[in-house]
């Protein structure tokens, strides 16, 4: 790998981790604001710890594992940080099956927030397409059938990743949406600091899968999305404390980082097919797409 690579490629899943965590960085905030001083540097201190190094560091392991169960967890581990020829051949060999898995659960959450979730309108379309939620699960239906159709052509471990992807989805999912209504109740609850911020961390490590999956259209190397994830979270990290309002004012960067899951995650599914994908594109979509939708955002505060 060539140093312009490396730097692209951290620098494009920092951004990626960065803008698909937004939500839980505002309701974050909100949160936050009814703790201590020290409460907050606590957070920001020994929680960024566990969301970089437990979170961040050990998913992409354990995705990867979860693939190869022939190696076990900590020679994973160990290998992701060497050389070794044979776990780079058997990662290499299962990276089709990890790719449509992941490509299938960014796409179904596209749609997902397409139709069902409300939204700032920064597309034409967009509107049309929430008044039609109903068919969310019509849509990722025949999109699913279509994909493990054509999977099982090529390999039948192909099509069940697909279906893999997609349960997964609607694992995630459900848990999400739960963790969202209990998050947003911690605002007004009467917890202590402790608990409130043990459970902001629980809360984290369910919204951080999306980066993490995303992570694998950019890139398969371990230390290189520990380090692009974990640059994320810690910027994010920052602005939970200190900006978090500007940044809210950008009302279109969530169009920004759904649409950019719509295209990694499509990236994923033709590279499990086999189309080859420049390693710099993933990164350069990334920052193209949210780009036009942040200049969108400030036009609209001018």
């Amino acid at each position: 790998m060539n140093i312009g690579f490396i730097i692209l490629t951290i620098l494009g899943l920092s951004f990626f981790e960065i803008i698909t965590s937004i939500d839980n960085a505002i309701i974050n905030a909100e949160v936050l604001r009814g703790m201590t001083q020290r409460a907050r540097r606590w957070f920001l201190l020994w929680g960024i710890l566990f969301a970089v190094f437990i979170v961040r560091g050990l998913l992409p392991l354990f995705i990867v594992w979860l693939a190869n169960p022939q190696y076990n967890l900590i020679g994973v581990f160990f290998a992701a940080f060497s050389q070794d020829p044979k776990i780079a051949q058997a990662i290499a060999a299962t990276s089709p099956l990890l790719l449509l898995a992941g490509g299938v659960f960014l796409v179904f959450l596209f749609f997902n927030w397409l139709f069902i979730e409300p939204k700032n309108y920064g597309l034409r379309g967009e509107r049309f397409f929430q008044a039609q939620g109903a068919w969310f699960f019509a849509v990722v239906s025949i999109l699913l059938t279509i994909i493990v159709w054509f999977a099982l052509q090529k390999d039948p471990m192909l099509g069940f990743a697909a279906v893999v992807g997609s349960t997964a989805f609607f694992i995630i999912h459900g848990f999400r949406q739960f963790a969202e209504e209990q998050e947003k109740k911690l605002i007004t609850g009467n917890m202590s600091d402790i608990s409130k911020i043990a459970y902001l961390e629980v809360l984290d490590s369910t919204f951080s899968i999306d980066g993490v999956i995303g992570a694998f259209a950019f890139t398969f190397s371990i230390p290189l999305i520990l380090l692009g994830n974990g640059l994320g979270a810690l910027v994010l990290r920052k602005l939970t404390i200190s900006n978090i309002e500007r940044i809210k004012k950008y009302i279109y960067l969530k169009n920004g980082a759904m649409y950019s899951i719509l295209f990694l995650g499509s990236i994923m599914i033709l590279e499990s097919f086999g189309y080859h994908i420049p390693v710099w594109f993933s990164p350069v979509v990334t920052f193209g797409t949210v780009g036009y939708f942040f200049l969108k955002s400030k036009k609209e505060l001018l």
